[in-house]
């Protein structure tokens, strides 16, 4: 079964601060109970990649929580992930659906172009990503998008729109009211020692607004 996206939310991205996949899949397990409404799996390491994977799975399947693995269709399709996050050079929204089952959730970075965005809802996306909107320790040098990209994003797109980089419970308001449906949060939850406190401090953010 493959859940669906969800409209809104925190969607928080793992990183690479764990050795133990054990105390990864914990950490997931935290932060969804602090809140996340998706789990991205991101891993740059080939090590234990699979098996951490599968115990990400288990963890969001006991939550009902969707599983999005980056830059990875092989890895996704394999394990039974919900869904996949492509990049400016992993494979296209229709070739990912095709290796993928058709309900798969497949999300696409935008940076900061709507143009890019309305081709990805025209191959099937069934969500964009800008970013990154502030300094990011996870993605320091990755493009800067702008908040009138959010807002003529929202005037054009049908499907979710995320907002990533440096985002926090303190700026991530404005990204909301230009037009993000979900804000992906990266060290600033899995990087905390505490995810689901971090991730708890997000939810006003959706309560709000």
């Amino acid at each position: 079964m493959t859940l669906p996206f969800p409209g809104r939310g925190l969607y928080a991205v793992t990183v690479d601060i764990h050795d133990d996949p054990a105390k990864l899949a914990a950490s997931v397990r935290a932060a969804i109970r602090g809140g996340a409404a998706v789990i991205q799996y991101r891993c740059k390491s080939e090590e234990a990649r699979r098996a951490t994977a599968h115990l990400l799975l288990t963890e969001c399947r006991r939550a009902d929580v969707p599983l999005i693995i980056n830059d990875d269709v092989e890895l996704a399709a394999d394990i039974g992930a919900d869904g996949v996050h492509l990049g400016r050079d992993d494979a296209s929204a229709t070739d990912a659906r095709a290796r993928l089952k058709p309900s798969a959730i497949i999300g696409v970075s935008c940076y900061d172009s709507v143009e890019r965005a309305e081709r990805a809802q025209q191959q099937g996306a069934s969500y964009v990503a800008f970013g990154r909107f502030f300094p990011s320790r996870s993605k320091p040098n990755a493009p800067c998008a702008r908040l009138e990209t959010l807002v003529e994003a929202r005037r054009r797109l049908r499907i979710p729109i995320v907002a990533i980089g440096g985002i926090t419970p303190e700026n991530g308001g404005q990204l909301i009211a230009a037009g993000a449906d979900l804000l992906a949060v990266i060290d600033g939850v899995f990087g905390n020692s505490d995810p689901e406190a971090a991730a708890r401090r997000f939810r006003p953010l959706f309560e709000v607004s």
